[in-house]
């Protein structure tokens, strides 16, 4: 085929399918904020509608030629339609090895298997959700060995989400982190009770909990025009464009550090899309980089800069004002040393950042074991228990609280929880260099976090997917990833708190 035809039909063909893209993603925002119960089993019909209409469009002979010119003459590209020529070419690949009917399946099964999910949570009660996550597991593991025939199923989906990763790369990883980690917590487990945090469960009304969202969002520089914030079961972050990023959280009356901190998570990423280069507009590479790095803004915007004595003595007089009785008392101190208190816990997203990665470390464990057919689905919430106690020490008194904590595996999403403790580490390093240029300190202390969020758009926001994640790891470092400034980072935190 003519490189130019090439170029038209590929542009056309990209029109449709960002379309596409962008009605699933506001059908899915939807219908995990504010769509009735048992709107998805019409919701089911119409996402199996469309994604026929987009397997259809692209899984065809003419596409195939399209897409092999672009890349026989990728060289003669600009950068931005190269990359996605790059991308669409993987993403074909994987498309065009699964049967249409097998896709469109998968596709309406997912919409379902959220609201099962939810269903369970509530009612505590895994075998609702089960027969779901059963066939989540067979179809990763099918369309791995029709993608890649021979090679490990959980590597392809870990490659998937971060290129390059492999479980080969993740066990010397978690290795790291916990030979250096675990004796840090058992030493803190020894110190006992150093400080008050009586104060961190009492009743704040959740209408003075969304004027703090409100709050923290304008700390964070965050464009209300272009972002806005609901709420859902599980926070969680969607974007269809830079002009139109949707943040979720979740209010609990007993806890207003749970809604605060899945804000400034859920702001990090948001900052990331909102920030991605103008000349990616339209494009299909406006967006983070990878799962990893994705998580690396959210994680620092949350625990380096979110749990830093800085940014709480920044917003502690706002908590005061909000909620002047429930901390009546209590200094903003108080309040730094209860955020980073490092104890063992059940629930991943309040977990605090010391023994975190040990809670991605059992999910990891787990979906090896699911993906190499080492467990079966319904021995899941046992194992997971046991590890939780082997791990962390802690009883799980039930499914709510364990197995059916996160929504991920309910969303197709396995192999993709190690990107949260590596989104960890690469923020530490992150940190690390920018301390070189920035007085860190100070930005924070005077409610600056504009030059912070200036210096990562530069090395990392507007990218997009321009370079991959071990380009943006240099690009913002200067050298390759290293989980040592993790390890460094967590033990002078951790050294200061306590008086290791």
């Amino acid at each position: 085929m003519e490189l130019q035809k090439a170029i038209d039909i590929y542009n056309e063909k990209k029109k449709l399918s960002l379309a596409m893209n962008h009605a699933l993603g506001v059908l899915s925002y939807d219908n995990e904020t504010a769509a009735p119960k048992n709107s998805y089993m019409g919701l089911a019909n119409t996402f199996g509608v469309i994604s026929e209409m987009e397997y259809k469009s692209k899984v065809n002979a003419e596409y195939f030629d399209v897409v092999d010119t672009l890349i026989a003459n990728k060289e003669q590209l600009d950068p931005i339609l190269k990359r996605e020529a790059e991308e669409e070419e993987h993403s074909l690949k994987v498309m065009r090895s699964i049967p249409m009917e097998e896709y469109v399946e998968f596709t309406e099964m997912l919409s379902k298997a959220h609201t099962a999910w939810v269903e369970a949570k509530n009612e505590s009660d895994f075998s609702k959700a089960s027969p779901f996550l059963e066939k989540i597991v067979a179809y990763s593991k099918r369309v791995a060995s029709l993608v890649s025939p021979g090679m490990d199923p959980y590597d392809f989906w870990l490659n998937e989400y971060e290129k390059g990763l492999s479980t080969a790369v993740l066990d010397a990883f978690f290795k790291r982190i916990r030979e250096a980690l675990v004796p840090i917590i058992k030493r803190i487990s020894e110190k006992g009770e150093l400080f008050r945090t009586d104060f961190m469960n009492e009743k704040c009304p959740i209408e003075l909990q969304r004027k703090l969202s409100d709050y923290i969002m304008e700390v964070m520089h965050i464009n209300r025009d272009d972002c806005s914030i609901g709420e859902t079961e599980h926070p969680f972050t969607t974007h269809f464009n830079k002009h139109d990023v949707r943040i979720t959280t979740h209010y609990h009356e007993d806890s207003v550090v749970s809604n605060m901190y899945s804000v400034i998570h859920e702001g990090g990423h948001a900052l990331y899309e909102l920030n991605t280069g103008d000349e990616l507009i339209g494009s299909t590479i406006a967006s983070g980089t990878s799962m990893s790095i994705h998580e690396s803004q959210s994680r620092f915007f949350e625990n380096i800069i979110g749990r830093s004595e800085e940014f709480c003595e920044l917003i502690f007089p706002k908590i005061k004002e909000l909620f002047p009785v429930q901390f009546d008392g209590v200094t903003a101190r108080d309040f730094y040393l209860a955020v980073n208190k490092a104890e063992p816990s059940l629930i991943r997203t309040e977990a605090d950042e010391l023994t975190y990665s040990l809670h991605i470390m059992i999910r990891y464990e787990l979906e090896k074991k699911m993906m190499r057919g080492e467990i079966e689905v319904k021995d899941v919430p046992k194992e997971w228990n046991r590890l939780y106690k082997e791990y962390l020490g802690v009883d799980v008194p039930d499914d709510r609280n364990g197995v059916l904590q996160d929504m991920h595996w309910f969303g197709g999403m396995l192999g993709y929880f190690p990107s949260y403790a590596l989104g960890s580490a690469y923020g530490a390093q992150m940190l690390h260099h920018m301390k070189k240029e920035l007085d860190f300190s100070s930005l924070v202390r005077e409610n600056r976090l504009d030059v912070i969020i200036g210096w990562l758009t530069e090395r990392i926001y507007k990218y997009g997917m321009l370079l991959g994640p071990n380009e943006i790891i240099m690009n913002t470092c200067g050298e390759p990833f290293d989980p040592d400034y993790y390890v460094n980072y967590l033990t002078e935190k951790m050294t200061d708190i306590y008086g290791l």
